[in-house]
Protein backbone atom coordinates (compact mmCIF):
# COMPACT_ATOMS: atom_id res chain seq x y z
CA UNK A 1 0.00 0.00 0.00
CA UNK A 2 1.07 3.45 -0.97
CA UNK A 3 1.81 6.17 1.31
CA UNK A 4 -0.29 9.22 1.04
CA UNK A 5 1.13 12.96 1.76
CA UNK A 6 -0.33 15.69 2.13
CA UNK A 7 1.71 19.10 0.85
CA UNK A 8 2.24 21.10 4.05
CA UNK A 9 5.29 22.41 5.48
CA UNK A 10 6.66 19.10 6.19
CA UNK A 11 6.28 18.24 2.36
CA UNK A 12 9.62 17.18 0.75
CA UNK A 13 9.41 17.84 -3.10
CA UNK A 14 12.25 16.18 -3.87
CA UNK A 15 9.69 12.88 -4.47
CA UNK A 16 8.89 14.17 -7.62
CA UNK A 17 12.51 14.30 -9.14
CA UNK A 18 13.14 11.40 -11.99
CA UNK A 19 9.04 10.38 -10.93
CA UNK A 20 6.03 8.73 -13.07
CA UNK A 21 2.57 10.99 -12.25
CA UNK A 22 -0.93 10.28 -12.89
CA UNK A 23 -2.60 13.15 -12.08
CA UNK A 24 -6.33 14.21 -11.65
CA UNK A 25 -9.31 14.04 -9.01
CA UNK A 26 -9.77 10.40 -9.73
CA UNK A 27 -13.40 10.67 -8.40
CA UNK A 28 -14.69 7.12 -8.08
CA UNK A 29 -11.62 5.93 -9.45
CA UNK A 30 -12.81 4.52 -12.44
CA UNK A 31 -11.55 2.38 -15.11
CA UNK A 32 -10.29 5.54 -16.90
CA UNK A 33 -8.37 6.20 -13.92
CA UNK A 34 -7.29 3.10 -12.84
CA UNK A 35 -5.32 3.10 -17.02
CA UNK A 36 -3.73 6.37 -15.62
CA UNK A 37 -2.20 4.82 -12.81
CA UNK A 38 -0.83 1.90 -14.51
CA UNK A 39 0.36 3.84 -17.22
CA UNK A 40 2.73 6.19 -14.67
CA UNK A 41 3.78 2.51 -12.38
CA UNK A 42 4.77 1.26 -15.93
CA UNK A 43 6.94 4.72 -16.65
CA UNK A 44 8.42 4.50 -13.04
CA UNK A 45 9.91 1.02 -14.36
CA UNK A 46 11.43 2.99 -16.99
CA UNK A 47 12.65 5.92 -14.76
CA UNK A 48 13.70 4.18 -12.00
CA UNK A 49 11.49 6.63 -9.67
CA UNK A 50 8.43 6.66 -7.64
CA UNK A 51 5.07 6.19 -9.07
CA UNK A 52 2.69 8.83 -7.72
CA UNK A 53 -1.05 9.58 -8.00
CA UNK A 54 -1.19 13.59 -8.12
CA UNK A 55 -4.61 14.66 -6.49
CA UNK A 56 -6.45 17.07 -4.39
CA UNK A 57 -7.82 16.72 -0.80
CA UNK A 58 -11.36 17.36 -1.80
CA UNK A 59 -12.96 17.80 -5.15
CA UNK A 60 -12.43 21.35 -6.62
CA UNK A 61 -16.43 21.13 -7.21
CA UNK A 62 -17.13 21.03 -3.83
CA UNK A 63 -15.94 24.57 -3.44
CA UNK A 64 -17.04 25.93 -6.66
CA UNK A 65 -20.36 23.94 -7.53
CA UNK A 66 -21.62 22.53 -4.45
CA UNK A 67 -25.51 22.63 -4.59
CA UNK A 68 -24.50 20.43 -8.24
CA UNK A 69 -21.95 17.93 -6.64
CA UNK A 70 -22.75 14.40 -6.77
CA UNK A 71 -19.38 12.36 -5.53
CA UNK A 72 -18.82 8.53 -6.18
CA UNK A 73 -16.37 8.65 -3.20
CA UNK A 74 -15.41 10.65 -0.26
CA UNK A 75 -12.36 12.14 -0.04
CA UNK A 76 -11.17 9.71 2.69
CA UNK A 77 -12.13 6.62 0.69
CA UNK A 78 -10.70 8.29 -2.52
CA UNK A 79 -7.43 8.56 -1.43
CA UNK A 80 -7.38 4.94 0.35
CA UNK A 81 -8.32 3.99 -2.76
CA UNK A 82 -5.25 5.57 -4.84
CA UNK A 83 -2.94 4.54 -2.30
CA UNK A 84 -4.16 0.20 -2.88
CA UNK A 85 -3.94 1.21 -6.28
CA UNK A 86 -0.50 0.16 -6.80
CA UNK A 87 1.64 3.53 -6.47
CA UNK A 88 4.07 4.03 -4.71
CA UNK A 89 3.08 7.30 -3.05
CA UNK A 90 -0.49 9.54 -3.25
CA UNK A 91 0.04 13.14 -3.13
CA UNK A 92 -2.72 15.37 -2.01
CA UNK A 93 -2.30 18.67 -2.85
CA UNK A 94 -3.98 21.22 -0.53
CA UNK A 95 -6.55 22.59 -2.88
CA UNK A 96 -8.24 26.29 -1.97
CA UNK A 97 -9.51 29.63 -3.91
CA UNK A 98 -5.72 30.83 -3.74
CA UNK A 99 -4.59 27.87 -5.40
CA UNK A 100 -7.05 27.42 -7.63
CA UNK A 101 -6.80 31.15 -8.73
CA UNK A 102 -3.59 30.38 -9.90
CA UNK A 103 -2.80 31.22 -13.58
CA UNK A 104 -1.76 27.08 -15.17
CA UNK A 105 1.80 27.88 -15.69
CA UNK A 106 1.99 29.23 -12.01
CA UNK A 107 -0.28 26.22 -10.95
CA UNK A 108 2.09 23.89 -12.41
CA UNK A 109 5.37 25.50 -10.58
CA UNK A 110 3.72 25.90 -7.38
CA UNK A 111 2.65 22.50 -7.68
CA UNK A 112 5.69 20.74 -8.53
CA UNK A 113 8.32 22.95 -6.79
CA UNK A 114 10.52 23.40 -9.48
CA UNK A 115 10.89 19.76 -9.22
CA UNK A 116 9.29 18.37 -12.41
CA UNK A 117 8.15 14.73 -13.13
CA UNK A 118 10.05 12.21 -15.51
CA UNK A 119 6.33 11.58 -16.73
CA UNK A 120 3.49 13.04 -16.22
CA UNK A 121 -0.01 11.27 -17.40
CA UNK A 122 -3.28 12.75 -17.38
CA UNK A 123 -6.61 12.35 -19.38
CA UNK A 124 -6.89 14.35 -22.63
CA UNK A 125 -9.51 16.54 -21.13
CA UNK A 126 -7.41 17.49 -18.51
CA UNK A 127 -7.82 21.22 -17.56
CA UNK A 128 -5.73 23.11 -14.79
CA UNK A 129 -5.39 26.57 -13.30
CA UNK A 130 -7.42 29.70 -12.87
CA UNK A 131 -11.14 28.76 -14.31
CA UNK A 132 -9.69 26.24 -15.45
CA UNK A 133 -7.83 27.90 -18.62
CA UNK A 134 -4.85 25.74 -18.63
CA UNK A 135 -5.36 22.86 -21.31
CA UNK A 136 -3.22 19.56 -22.55
CA UNK A 137 -1.48 22.06 -24.84
CA UNK A 138 -0.07 24.25 -22.04
CA UNK A 139 0.62 21.18 -20.34
CA UNK A 140 2.69 20.34 -23.10
CA UNK A 141 4.67 23.22 -23.57
CA UNK A 142 5.71 23.47 -19.84
CA UNK A 143 6.81 19.53 -20.29
CA UNK A 144 9.13 20.45 -23.56
CA UNK A 145 10.41 23.21 -21.55
CA UNK A 146 10.74 21.39 -17.97
CA UNK A 147 12.15 18.16 -19.64
CA UNK A 148 9.01 16.30 -18.59
CA UNK A 149 7.13 13.61 -21.02
CA UNK A 150 3.75 14.46 -20.97
CA UNK A 151 1.02 11.97 -21.96
CA UNK A 152 -2.70 13.03 -22.62
CA UNK A 153 -4.70 9.66 -22.70
CA UNK A 154 -8.06 9.18 -24.86
CA UNK A 155 -10.24 7.41 -22.10
CA UNK A 156 -13.03 5.37 -23.78
CA UNK A 157 -14.45 2.12 -23.13
CA UNK A 158 -15.49 -0.44 -25.69
CA UNK A 159 -18.42 1.49 -27.10
CA UNK A 160 -16.37 4.74 -28.04
CA UNK A 161 -17.76 6.76 -26.01
CA UNK A 162 -15.81 8.46 -22.77
CA UNK A 163 -14.87 6.77 -19.48
CA UNK A 164 -15.98 9.97 -17.07
CA UNK A 165 -17.32 10.30 -13.48
CA UNK A 166 -20.14 12.61 -15.23
CA UNK A 167 -21.39 9.43 -17.76
CA UNK A 168 -20.82 7.20 -14.62
CA UNK A 169 -23.26 9.77 -12.17
CA UNK A 170 -26.16 9.65 -14.53
CA UNK A 171 -25.90 5.87 -15.33
CA UNK A 172 -26.59 5.47 -11.35
CA UNK A 173 -29.33 8.33 -11.32
CA UNK A 174 -31.15 6.21 -14.01
CA UNK A 175 -30.86 3.13 -12.13
CA UNK A 176 -28.49 1.43 -14.04
CA UNK A 177 -26.45 -0.06 -12.04
CA UNK A 178 -24.62 -3.22 -13.94
CA UNK A 179 -23.87 -0.36 -16.78
CA UNK A 180 -22.07 2.07 -13.75
CA UNK A 181 -20.02 -0.82 -12.49
CA UNK A 182 -18.54 -2.13 -15.97
CA UNK A 183 -17.26 1.75 -16.47
CA UNK A 184 -16.14 1.52 -12.73
CA UNK A 185 -14.57 -1.81 -12.48
CA UNK A 186 -15.73 -1.78 -9.21
CA UNK A 187 -19.20 -1.53 -7.73
CA UNK A 188 -20.88 1.49 -7.04
CA UNK A 189 -20.04 1.86 -3.04
CA UNK A 190 -20.75 3.71 -0.09
CA UNK A 191 -19.20 3.51 2.90
CA UNK A 192 -21.35 5.30 6.27
CA UNK A 193 -21.98 4.87 10.06
CA UNK A 194 -25.01 3.12 11.14
CA UNK A 195 -27.49 5.19 13.19
CA UNK A 196 -30.68 4.76 14.94
CA UNK A 197 -33.75 4.59 13.27
CA UNK A 198 -37.85 4.38 13.43
CA UNK A 199 -37.52 0.55 14.53
CA UNK A 200 -40.21 -0.47 12.70
CA UNK A 201 -38.13 -2.87 10.72
CA UNK A 202 -38.27 -5.25 13.56
CA UNK A 203 -41.72 -5.19 14.00
CA UNK A 204 -42.11 -6.12 10.94
CA UNK A 205 -40.06 -9.00 10.46
CA UNK A 206 -37.10 -7.22 8.73
CA UNK A 207 -34.74 -5.08 10.65
CA UNK A 208 -32.71 -2.38 9.08
CA UNK A 209 -29.32 -0.93 9.44
CA UNK A 210 -29.99 3.13 8.98
CA UNK A 211 -27.67 5.34 7.18
CA UNK A 212 -28.07 9.12 6.57
CA UNK A 213 -26.18 9.88 3.33
CA UNK A 214 -25.28 13.05 2.38
CA UNK A 215 -27.29 14.59 -0.82
CA UNK A 216 -23.40 15.45 -2.22
CA UNK A 217 -22.87 11.11 -1.41
CA UNK A 218 -25.98 10.30 -3.51
CA UNK A 219 -25.55 9.97 -7.01
CA UNK A 220 -28.09 7.06 -7.30
CA UNK A 221 -31.32 7.61 -7.50
CA UNK A 222 -33.92 6.62 -4.67
CA UNK A 223 -34.99 2.77 -5.03
CA UNK A 224 -34.83 -0.39 -3.63
CA UNK A 225 -31.29 -2.12 -4.76
CA UNK A 226 -29.91 -5.90 -4.45
CA UNK A 227 -26.65 -4.93 -2.96
CA UNK A 228 -23.88 -6.87 -0.64
CA UNK A 229 -22.97 -5.19 2.85
CA UNK A 230 -19.65 -5.61 4.26
CA UNK A 231 -19.38 -5.88 7.84
CA UNK A 232 -16.00 -6.08 9.70
CA UNK A 233 -14.83 -7.38 6.14
CA UNK A 234 -16.99 -10.09 5.99
CA UNK A 235 -19.44 -9.75 2.97
CA UNK A 236 -23.41 -10.45 3.27
CA UNK A 237 -25.86 -10.21 1.01
CA UNK A 238 -28.46 -6.84 1.56
CA UNK A 239 -32.01 -5.56 0.51
CA UNK A 240 -31.37 -1.85 0.60
CA UNK A 241 -33.61 1.08 0.30
CA UNK A 242 -32.54 4.54 -1.33
CA UNK A 243 -34.72 7.49 0.00
CA UNK A 244 -37.30 8.17 2.15
CA UNK A 245 -40.58 5.84 1.90
CA UNK A 246 -43.63 7.67 0.98
CA UNK A 247 -44.70 5.80 4.09
CA UNK A 248 -42.73 6.59 6.60
CA UNK A 249 -42.14 10.59 5.30
CA UNK A 250 -41.66 12.94 7.69
CA UNK A 251 -40.44 9.84 10.41
CA UNK A 252 -37.09 9.51 10.05
CA UNK A 253 -33.91 10.96 9.12
CA UNK A 254 -32.54 8.44 8.01
CA UNK A 255 -32.66 7.99 3.84
CA UNK A 256 -30.77 4.96 3.52
CA UNK A 257 -32.38 1.56 4.93
CA UNK A 258 -30.48 -1.85 4.63
CA UNK A 259 -31.50 -5.36 5.68
CA UNK A 260 -28.51 -7.90 5.85
CA UNK A 261 -29.78 -11.01 5.35
CA UNK A 262 -28.44 -14.14 7.66
CA UNK A 263 -27.34 -11.42 10.01
CA UNK A 264 -28.36 -10.37 13.19
CA UNK A 265 -25.82 -7.95 14.75
CA UNK A 266 -26.22 -4.47 16.53
CA UNK A 267 -24.66 -2.40 14.07
CA UNK A 268 -25.64 0.37 15.83
CA UNK A 269 -22.39 3.23 15.64
CA UNK A 270 -20.20 1.11 13.70
CA UNK A 271 -19.20 1.40 9.93
CA UNK A 272 -20.87 -0.18 6.98
CA UNK A 273 -19.98 -0.51 3.25
CA UNK A 274 -22.52 -1.17 0.69
CA UNK A 275 -21.75 -2.54 -3.06
CA UNK A 276 -24.67 -2.42 -5.36
CA UNK A 277 -25.46 -4.83 -7.56
CA UNK A 278 -28.89 -4.42 -8.93
CA UNK A 279 -31.74 -1.92 -9.16
CA UNK A 280 -34.62 -3.72 -8.07
CA UNK A 281 -38.17 -1.24 -8.26
CA UNK A 282 -38.81 2.43 -7.20
CA UNK A 283 -40.03 4.05 -3.59
CA UNK A 284 -43.50 2.85 -3.22
CA UNK A 285 -46.08 4.38 -0.58
CA UNK A 286 -47.95 1.22 0.24
CA UNK A 287 -51.69 1.12 0.81
CA UNK A 288 -51.34 -1.61 4.34
CA UNK A 289 -48.53 -2.92 6.75
CA UNK A 290 -49.27 -6.51 4.72
CA UNK A 291 -48.61 -4.84 1.29
CA UNK A 292 -45.64 -3.55 2.72
CA UNK A 293 -44.45 -6.50 4.05
CA UNK A 294 -45.12 -8.68 1.37
CA UNK A 295 -43.30 -6.29 -1.06
CA UNK A 296 -40.46 -6.18 0.92
CA UNK A 297 -40.41 -9.99 1.49
CA UNK A 298 -40.69 -9.94 -1.94
CA UNK A 299 -37.47 -8.29 -2.70
CA UNK A 300 -35.16 -9.77 0.53
CA UNK A 301 -35.99 -13.63 -1.59
CA UNK A 302 -35.14 -12.01 -5.07
CA UNK A 303 -31.52 -11.06 -3.53
CA UNK A 304 -31.23 -13.91 -2.07
CA UNK A 305 -31.86 -16.36 -5.04
CA UNK A 306 -30.07 -13.98 -7.50
CA UNK A 307 -26.87 -12.80 -5.54
CA UNK A 308 -24.49 -15.23 -4.99
CA UNK A 309 -22.31 -15.34 -1.93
Amino acid sequence: MGLILTVDNGFDPSIFENSSCAFGVFDGIHRGHQYLIQQAIESAKKCGGHSIALTFDIDPDEMFHPARLKKLMSNEDRLHFLAESGVDDVIAFHFTREFAAKAPWEFLETSFFGRTPAYLHVGDNFRFGKCDSGSVIDLKRWGEETGTHIHAHKLVAEDGKPISATRIRLLLADGKIEPAEELLGHPYTIHQRVEHGRGEGADLGFRTANLSIDPQMKPISDGVYAAYACVDGTRYRAAVSVGVSPTFEGESKSNCEVHILDFNEDLYGRDLRIEFKHWLRPMIKFASTEELVNTVNGNIAWVKENLPL
